[in-house]
C-alpha cells in the first residue's frame, strides 16, 4: 500500500521513496539518480519491488482516452444552425405533403452526420497508432539476472539493457554509453544521429534542457543506430516525452473549418430570411383576407422555399469531386472539409526533415588537395558527379580516390536496392565513394579489415586498420576535423604530402568554416601508413586526405512549390528540430524569407510576445513539439488559417492543433498520419500547392452554388410576395414550386460542384477568413438577380393576363421562372469580372444539363400528361420567345451593373 509523503514522493510496503519522474535527470550523475531511484545498477531491482512499483506508477502504456458515448459523438454532428434549419425544413415538408424533400432532406442530413461521426475517432486512432508503437518486450536487470519482460512493467528504477537497433521502451538516463548514436527523428526532427554519452548536461540550475539537447538520456520509441548502452528508467508511460505527445493529441481542440464557420453564418442568416419571409406574407395575406388555412399553407411553403435544401448534397458531392482529382495527384484527404480548408490557408508551418528535404543524408562538397569539389546528384542514388573531375583525368581520378578511400574503409554502413543498412551520415560518404569511382564492397573485400577503433562521443573519431600486400598497416580516420587536425602533421595536396604547417593549417580550418556557414555538416578523413600489424590502441601521425561537407538536401521542387505559394499569398514558415545554422542555411535555398528563432527564444517569450512577432519570422529551429502547438496557436491568434506539415511523432500535437494537417505518407510514422487531416503520398512539398489551387476551386464552386440556389429561393418569394401584392393569381403553386426546386437543385447545381478553377485562382491572395459566404456584395448580387426574376415573372403575368387569358399567363409565368435560372447561372459563375467570356464554355457539362432543363420544361408544357400535373397549357413559339427574352433580363441586367461599376472604378 502507498503512502504518501510531505516531500511529494510515495513510499511503498518496501520503505522506499521514488518520484513519479526526474524531470532533470539529464542534469545528475548517473550515480546520483541510481540513488534518488533507490536502485543498485549492478542488481537492478528486486522483482517485488518492481511489482510494487508498478501500482504506484501505473504500467507502461499510454492513457486511454476518455471515451464520450457513442450516441452523442452523432447528435453532435446535428448541432449547427444550417443543420437545425434543414431538420426543421425536413419536418415542415413532411406536414405539408411535400414528402419528396421530407425524405431527401433527412437522407443527407443522415449522410452528413454518419461522415462526421466516423472523423470524431480520429483521434482515438493517433493515440492507438502511438500504443502500436511501443515496445512489446525489453532486457532488463533484476535481481541480479538479465531479463526479458514485457514492456509494460517497466517502472523507474529498472536498468535496461539495449544494443544497436534495439528501440527504447521508456525515458531513461544513461548509465552506460559505448560508442552510443541514436535516431530521434520522429521524436525530435533531428535528421542525424544523436551522439549519447554519460556525461550529464544542463546542470547549474539550467533546468530541463529542449530534448534534443539531453544527450545523457534516452527516449522512448527512438531506436539505437549504433552502440551498446544501460540506461536507468526515468519515467514510463504518460510521463514520458512520448506520453506529453499523447497529451497533448488527447486533449488538444481542434479549430473548425473556415467553411464550418460560414456554413454557421449561412445558417443563421438563412433562418432570419425565413421568417422575414413568413411575417411578410402572413401581412399580405392577412390584408387580402385570406383564410388561416390558407395562409399556414403558403406560408410554410415560403419558408421550405427559402431553405436551399440541396446544399449539402452539392456540397458532399463538391468536396467528393475535389477529393478525387487530389488522390490522383498524391493527397489523400481524410476530413472532406479539409480540402476546403487548405485552399484559404494564409501560413504553410512546413518540418524541415523529410518533408522540405529527403531524409537522406548527401555529400554537397568535397575538398582535397587544396580545391573545393561541388558534389551533385541527391540522396542515396550514385547518379551524380564529383564537378572538376574529368572523365580522362585518371591523375584527378587517382586523387579523388585517395581522398574518398577512408570514407569508403571506416564505415560500417552498406547501400542497397532497398535502401541503406547502418548510419546514415556513412551512407553518404559510400554514396561519394562511388561517384568517385570506389567500390566500397569490392574494395573492403580487397582490404580486409585488421582492426578498429570505434567511433566515441569522446574522442569524435572513427578508425579502421588493414594490412596492404606488402606487410605493411594502412590506417583511414574519419571524424571530427578539429580532432584529426590535432592528430595530423601533413596535409595532401595538388602537388603531393606536404607538412601541415600554420598557413596550411589556417587554409583548412578556413574551408572547414566556409562550408560550416552553408550549413553543411564537415568530416574529416586522414590516413597513415605503418610497419607491421600496428597498434590498434594508439594512432600514430596522421595525413589529412580530404574534407566532406554533407547535407540532408531540399527536394528538387519544393523551391518551385515556395515560390508559388508566395504568389498565391500563403506564407511558408520552416519549423524543425534541426539546429539554426543548418535549418538557415536550407531556408536560403529554398528561399524562405524571416528571421530564425530558436526554441530556447521561444522559451523566453510570452504568448503575446511571439504573436506580435510570429509573422515576421521564417524559420523556427531546435524546437521541441510543444513549440509547434505554440507557433500553430500563435498563428492562428493572428487570424491566420493554418497548415502544419509533419511526418514524426514530434509533429502530430501540432498537426491536430492546426486548421488542417498534412502527413508524410512515405516517411511518415502512423501516428503523425492519423493526426493529419491530409497524407501526401508522394512525400512531396508541391503536392501541397496543387491542394491550394483545388481548394480555392472548391470554395468558389460552393459560393456558385448558394449565389444561384438563393437567388432562385429569393426570386420565388418575392415572385409570390409580388403576385399577391398586385393583386394577382400565384404565378407558381405547390407542384410548380417542387419542380423548381427538383431541376435546380439537380442537373444545373450539381454541375457547378465541377466548375473547373478560374484563371486566377492561384494569382489572388488566400480570402479573408472572416469573409462570409453571403457578404454584403454578394447578398446585394443575389438579391439583385432575385428582384429581377421576381419584377419580370409578375410583369409578364400582368400584361399577358389580359391579352392570352389567365391559364395561358400563368403558363408564360412559370416557363419563364424556370428560364430565368438557365441564365442566372451564368451570372452566378463569374463573381466578379465579365459574366461572358472563354471562361463559360469550359463547363461541357453544365451546358449539356441546362439543354437538359430546357427540354424538360418543354416536357412540361407541351405534352397533354404533363399538363395535367403541372396544371400549365401549351405555348406558341412566339409565347416561347417571349419568355426567353424576359429570362435573358437577368443576364442583361447583370451585364449593365458590372460596366456601370468597372467605368466608375476606372
Amino acid at each position: 500500500m502507498d503512502v504518501p509523503t510531505t516531500s511529494g514522493m510515495r513510499r511503498t510496503a518496501s520503505g522506499h521513496e521514488h518520484t513519479r519522474e526526474l524531470p532533470e535527470a539529464h542534469a545528475l550523475p548517473p550515480e546520483q539518480v541510481a540513488v534518488r531511484l533507490h536502485v543498485d545498477p549492478a542488481v537492478g531491482l528486486p522483482s517485488r519491488e518492481a511489482a510494487e512499483r508498478v501500482t504506484v506508477h501505473g504500467p507502461n502504456r499510454l492513457a486511454e482516452p476518455a471515451r464520450r458515448p457513442e450516441w452523442q459523438k452523432f447528435l453532435d454532428q446535428f448541432r449547427n444552425w444550417l443543420i437545425a434549419i434543414l431538420l426543421i425544413a425536413a419536418v415542415v415538408a413532411g406536414a405539408i405533403g411535400d414528402f419528396k424533400d421530407a425524405v431527401v432532406i433527412t437522407i443527407v442530413l443522415q449522410v452528413n452526420a454518419v461522415l462526421g461521426y466516423l472523423q470524431e475517432r480520429r483521434a482515438e486512432r493517433s493515440l492507438e497508432a502511438l500504443r502500436r508503437m511501443l515496445v512489446p518486450t525489453a532486457r532488463v536487470r533484476r535481481d541480479g539476472e538479465v531479463r526479458v519482460v514485457e514492456a509494460h512493467t517497466l517502472v523507474p528504477g529498472d536498468i535496461v539493457l539495449l544494443e544497436a537497433g534495439d528501440r527504447v521502451p521508456a525515458d531513461g538516463r544513461l548509465l552506460v554509453a559505448e560508442s552510443v548514436e541514436v535516431a530521434e527523428a520522429a521524436l525530435t526532427g533531428e535528421s542525424q544521429p544523436v551522439v549519447k554519452s554519460v556525461a550529464a548536461v544542463g546542470g547549474n540550475g539550467a533546468g530541463r534542457l529542449p530534448v534534443v539537447e539531453r544527450t545523457s538520456v534516452l527516449f522512448m520509441n527512438t531506436a539505437l543506430t549504433r552502440g551498446r548502452a544501460e540506461m536507468i528508467v526515468t519515467a514510463t508511460g504518460m510521463d514520458t516525452e512520448l506520453g506529453t505527445i499523447a497529451e497533448e493529441l488527447r486533449t488538444g481542440g481542434e479549430p473548425p473549418s473556415p467553411l464550418q464557420v460560414q456554413l454557421d453564418s449561412l445558417g443563421r442568416r438563412l433562418a432570419l430570411l425565413s421568417g422575414i419571409a413568413v411575417l411578410a406574407y402572413a401581412v399580405t395575406a392577412l390584408v387580402r383576407g385570406d383564410t388561416l388555412s390558407d395562409l399556414a399553407l403558403r406560408a410554410v411553403a415560403l419558408a421550405v422555399a427559402a431553405i436551399p435544401e440541396g446544399l449539402p448534397a452539392v456540397l458532399a458531392l463538391t468536396l467528393a469531386f475535389g477529393v478525387y482529382r487530389m488522390a490522383r495527384h498524391g493527397a489523400v484527404v481524410k476530413r472532406l472539409v479539409s480540402v476546403e480548408s487548405l485552399g484559404s490557408a494564409t501560413v504553410v508551418c512546413s518540418d524541415k526533415t523529410g518533408t522540405l528535404t529527403l531524409n537522406e543524408m548527401t555529400v554537397r562538397a568535397l575538398w582535397t588537395g587544396g580545391t573545393v569539389y561541388a558534389v551533385t546528384g541527391e540522396g542515396y542514388g550514385t547518379d551524380g558527379t564529383i564537378d572538376g573531375q574529368g572523365a580522362t583525368d585518371e591523375q584527378g581520378r587517382g586523387d579523388l580516390r585517395e581522398a574518398v578511400m577512408p570514407f569508403a574503409l571506416c564505415n560500417d554502413a552498406r547501400v542497397t536496392d532497398d535502401g541503406i543498412i547502418g548510419d546514415p551520415t556513412e551512407a553518404a560518404l559510400i554514396v561519394l565513394a562511388a561517384k568517385a569511382g570506389v567500390d566500397a564492397d569490392r574494395t573492403r573485400a580487397e582490404l580486409p579489415r585488421s582492426g578498429e577503433l570505434p567511433f566515441d562521443a569522446a574522442t569524435k573519431y572513427m578508425a579502421t586498420f588493414h594490412t596492404d600486400p606488402n606487410g605493411a598497416t594502412r590506417i583511414h580516420v574519419k571524424g571530427a576535423l578539429d580532432v584529426l587536425l590535432g592528430r595530423c602533421t601533413d596535409v595532401l595536396m595538388g602537388d603531393g604530402v606536404r607538412p601541415l604547417g600554420d598557413a596550411l593549417r589556417a587554409e583548412v580550418v578556413g574551408v572547414a568554416a566556409r562550408l560550416g556557414g552553408t550549413g553543411l555538416r564537415v568530416l574529416g578523413a586522414a590516413t597513415a601508413l605503418v610497419d607491421g600489424q600496428g597498434e590498434v590502441s594508439e594512432l600514430p601521425a596522421l595525413t589529412l586526405v580530404s574534407i566532406a561537407g554533407i547535407a540532408d538536401p531540399p527536394r528538387p521542387q519544393a523551391r518551385d512549390a515556395v515560390a508559388l505559394c508566395r504568389r498565391a499569398g500563403v506564407g511558408v514558415k520552416m519549423i524543425t528540430g534541426d539546429h539554426a545554422d543548418t535549418a538557415a542555411a536550407i531556408a536560403r535555398e529554398l528561399d524562405i524569407r524571416g528571421e530564425v528563432v530558436t526554441g530556447a527564444e521561444l522559451d523566453r517569450m510570452t504568448e503575446d510576445r511571439l504573436a506580435d512577432r510570429v509573422d515576421d519570422i521564417g524559420v523556427f529551429a531546435r524546437v521541441a513539439p510543444e513549440h509547434k502547438v505554440m507557433i500553430v496557436r500563435a498563428l492562428s491568434d493572428r487570424g491566420h488559417i493554418v497548415a502544419m506539415t509533419g511526418d514524426g511523432v514530434n509533429d502530430a500535437a501540432a498537426l491536430r492543433a492546426a486548421h488542417i494537417g498534412v502527413a508524410m505518407g512515405v516517411t511518415g510514422t502512423d501516428v503523425a498520419k492519423e493526426a493529419a487531416d491530409m497524407v501526401l503520398t508522394d512525400d512531396d512539398f508541391s503536392t501541397i500547392v496543387r491542394a491550394v489551387h483545388e481548394g480555392r476551386c472548391i470554395y468558389d464552386n460552393i459560393v456558385k452554388f448558394v449565389r444561384f440556389q438563393l437567388a432562385t429561393n429569393i426570386g420565388a418569394i418575392l415572385t409570390l410576395l409580388g403576385a399577391s401584392l398586385a393583386g394577382l393569381p400565384a404565378p407558381l403553386t405547390a407542384p410548380q414550386l417542387l419542380w423548381v426546386n427538383i431541376i435546380m437543385d439537380g442537373p444545373p447545381a450539381m454541375a457547378l460542384a465541377v466548375d473547373p478553377a478560374g484563371d486566377d485562382a492561384m494569382r489572388r491572395p488566400p480570402r479573408d477568413p472572416a469573409e462570409r459566404i453571403l457578404g454584403a456584395h454578394r447578398l446585394a448580387a443575389i438579391t439583385r438577380a432575385g428582384a429581377v426574376m421576381a419584377l419580370g415573372t409578375v410583369t409578364l403575368l400582368a400584361l399577358a393576363r389580359p391579352r392570352v387569358g389567365t391559364d395561358t399567363a400563368l403558363t408564360m409565368a412559370f416557363t419563364t421562372f424556370v428560364l430565368f435560372q438557365l441564365f442566372n447561372v451564368l451570372c452566378a459563375r463569374a463573381d466578379d469580372g465579365p459574366v461572358l467570356g472563354p471562361y463559360q464554355l469550359r463547363n461541357r457539362t453544365l451546358w449539356l444539363c441546362l439543354v437538359g432543363v430546357l427540354a424538360v420544361q418543354a416536357v412540361a408544357v407541351q405534352l397533354p400528361w404533363a399538363r395535367t400535373v403541372f396544371g400549365t397549357v401549351a405555348l406558341n413559339p412566339a409565347q416561347w420567345a417571349v419568355c426567353v427574352a424576359t429570362a435573358s433580363s437577368v443576364l442583361l441586367a447583370e451585364l449593365a451593373f458590372r460596366a456601370v461599376r468597372s467605368a466608375q472604378r476606372r
